[in-house]
């Protein structure tokens, strides 16, 4: 592609502008990845859409009918059939519903296989979206054996970057005792103030230790 300017080449324009606006023939050289010896992915790329009639039409090439073109050997097309087949999948498979966080007992059903027995302090947050459904699960910070690692900081930052509009912190204790410390009644003090200000909901705060749990704002909610 030495004919383009190097903001102008295909990957590069992704990086710049979004995958967005690159053309149906930027996008199937970005899967090509690279040329041959004096023809670029953007050519082949083209020489592929024109033999296809078009980007609907590589949904019917076969991996016989692009290998016949010229240029285009196996590796190229089986990347190229590759990237047809994934975008299929992501129309005729429906995700999987993702659970709605509405009680501690929701939170640690999620939390406790996987949190709950730790020999060290690890701190994270569940970020949901407006309909209180799971977006993501992210642990934000590992500690030793008596630290305590929650900063109001990193919890908002990963929530912005999601566009969460709630969230339930959470963290382990190795001792096996869920009963909050007076650090963590702190902590959640500071988190809810903090999302007061963000315009994030903060639903809990849930203390997990071997199979039990302990809500610090729904005390009377604990397991």
């Amino acid at each position: 592609m030495n004919d383009l300017a190097p903001q102008d080449r295909p990957r590069e324009k992704m990086a710049r502008a979004g995958i967005g606006a690159l053309g149906d023939n930027e996008l199937l050289a970005v899967l090509i990845g690279h040329g041959l010896a004096g023809t670029s992915a953007l050519a082949i790329a083209n020489r592929v859409l024109r033999a296809a009639g078009g980007v609907h039409g590589l949904t019917r090439m076969s991996l016989d009918d692009l290998t016949g073109l010229p240029g285009v050997g196996r590796a190229l097309a089986c990347r190229a059939l590759a990237g047809v087949e994934l975008g299929r999948r992501t129309l005729i498979r429906r995700p999987p519903a993702r659970p709605r966080i509405t009680t501690p007992f929701d939170a640690a059903t999620l939390l406790l296989p996987e949190y709950g027995a730790h020999p060290v302090e690890r701190f994270g947050v569940v970020l949901l979206d407006t309909r209180l459904r799971l977006m993501c699960t992210r642990l934000l910070s590992v500690g030793s054996l008596d630290t305590s690692l929650g900063n109001p900081r990193e919890v908002f930052r990963e929530a912005v970057r999601v566009g969460a509009a709630a969230l339930v912190a959470f963290h382990n204790h190795p001792s096996g005792d869920p009963t909050p410390s007076p650090d963590d009644l702190d902590l959640t003090r500071r988190l809810l103030a903090a999302g007061e200000i963000m315009g994030v909901e903060v639903m809990d705060h849930i203390v997990l230790a071997d199979t039990l749990y302990c809500s610090i704002l729904h005390p009377e909610q604990t397991g």
